[in-house]
């Protein structure tokens, strides 16, 4: 890298991801502090050694041409791949799931940087493909792309994790200018599932009454009987359309297509997914279901944000975390701390820290005259914010709980890591937005 381009740089992108990370420092510190003042974990030093591992690879990445990835992105992919496979089989047995592989307390989670190969050799194909007329099939090989990882990610069982590579795949499918309609309908499909997962939860645990119009959802019986009607009902559209050319015959198949698909994966996710986090959507819905066990986390944690009142408690002066109230203080609930001792002005500058990453993306996004750097710019801004919105609205209570990391903040090498090749990448794109 030049001179001229090291003072083009994108400032303030690299300025809001440190001061993100130095705040994720100070509150991982303020996590391993007890009521008595005593510092029982050595965290924060690990963070510190990876916030600068991460520095270091952002500001290589930043110097590189980015586009030397396009070649070796089939490689990158396929090495994340084969990573994830291992760590099925051979990784280490944490929380109930096999997401890292390494000896000790050296370890990497593979799929932190799966969700940056994925985006880079899907952009690579956005690219490549940019001239094909075939929209359907342009966008069915895009979700292939995003579904391998997402589907073994998910078999480790990392449910929270999995769902980044939905967003991933939304945003940079919509951008490369794939129909609306497809996009719509993967979004619609999600919405769908997500909707029939949860009614028969709310159901057992909430209302706790039978609605016979529910049965449908988790009897198999009634689940076959809706799909064949469905399947009829889209193949008579499906004729009529082919036959006469209509608009609405085409809409009808659509909308049969999207409750058949949705029907099958809920009911197939209620056989999937363990007991554990079916608990998880049961206490997003009403934490007081299980306020001892699985609602506990989520009790304690609007709890601590809502004593930070508008100023804090003050910086090692939190109670929920330093008495030990809150779970997974350092990882998934590390805003929960940040707002008991800094309040609702520190939750709005990290609001307002993230808002600056998406923006500056979205910049770089729209201005780069190459393709292939646009379609990278629009995956990191889609896992940034979502990992920002599903964390924080974890730790507020209006999410379920997902295991997923706050990115920069969040106790964790590989999120950290990754993470800073992100911005690595981002700025690399920015210092060449107008080279072709």
């Amino acid at each position: 890298m030049k001179l001229r381009d090291f003072l083009g740089i994108d400032f303030p992108l690299i300025f809001a991801a440190l001061i993100l990370t130095i705040f994720g420092i100070l509150f991982i510190y303020s996590s391993g502090v007890t009521s008595a003042g005593v510092l029982v974990s050595t965290e924060y030093i690990r963070q510190i050694i990876w916030a600068v591992v991460g520095l270091v690879a952002a500001l290589v990445i930043a110097m590189a041409d980015y586009r030397r990835f396009y070649d070796l992105s089939i490689y990158l992919y396929l090495g994340a791949i084969a990573l994830l496979l291992y760590t099925c089989f051979f990784g280490r047995l944490v929380n109930g799931a096999r997401a890292w592989i390494g000896v000790g307390a050296f370890g990497i989670q593979p799929s932190e940087f799966a969700k940056i190969t994925t985006i880079i050799f899907l952009a690579r194909y956005l690219d490549s493909s940019k001239r094909s007329r075939n929209g359907f099939g342009r966008f069915g090989i895009s979700c292939i792309i995003g579904f391998i990882p997402m589907a073994v990610v998910l078999i480790q069982p990392d449910f929270g994790t999995s769902l980044v590579f939905i967003p991933i795949l939304l945003v940079m499918t919509f951008i490369a200018g794939i129909s609306l309609r497809y996009v719509l309908f993967l979004a619609a499909f999600i919405v769908f599932t997500a909707l029939f997962m949860v009614l028969p939860l709310w159901q057992s645990y909430i209302l706790r009454r039978a609605l016979p119009s529910l049965n449908i959802l988790t009897n198999i019986r009634f689940v076959a009987i809706a799909v064949l009607a469905l399947g009829i009902i889209a193949a008579i559209a499906l004729f009529g359309f082919l036959r006469y050319k209509k608009r609405y015959f085409y809409w009808i198949l659509y909308a049969a297509a999207i409750l058949v698909l949705s029907l099958g994966a809920s009911f197939a996710g209620h056989k999937v997914l363990k007991d554990y986090q079916l608990m998880r959507l049961i206490v997003f819905l009403d934490p007081n279901v299980d306020p001892r066990g699985s609602g506990w986390n989520i009790i304690q944690s609007i709890t601590a944000i809502g004593s930070g009142g508008f100023m804090g408690r003050g910086y090692l002066q939190g109670t929920q975390s330093h008495y030990r109230f809150l779970p997974q203080q350092s990882t998934d609930f590390i805003f929960s701390i940040f707002s008991e001792e800094w309040g609702l002005l520190g939750g709005l500058l990290v609001f307002v820290l993230f808002l600056i990453i998406c923006f500056r993306l979205i910049r770089i996004m729209k201005s780069t005259s190459d393709p292939f750097g646009s379609f990278i710019a629009a995956g990191l801004s889609a896992m940034y914010i979502f990992h920002f919105l599903i964390n924080v609205g974890m730790a507020m209570g209006i999410m379920p709980i997902t295991g997923i990391p706050l990115l920069f903040m969040s106790y964790g090498g590989s999120a950290l890591i990754s993470a800073m090749v992100g911005i690595g990448l981002a700025l690399s794109i920015y210092t060449r937005r107008f080279q072709h």
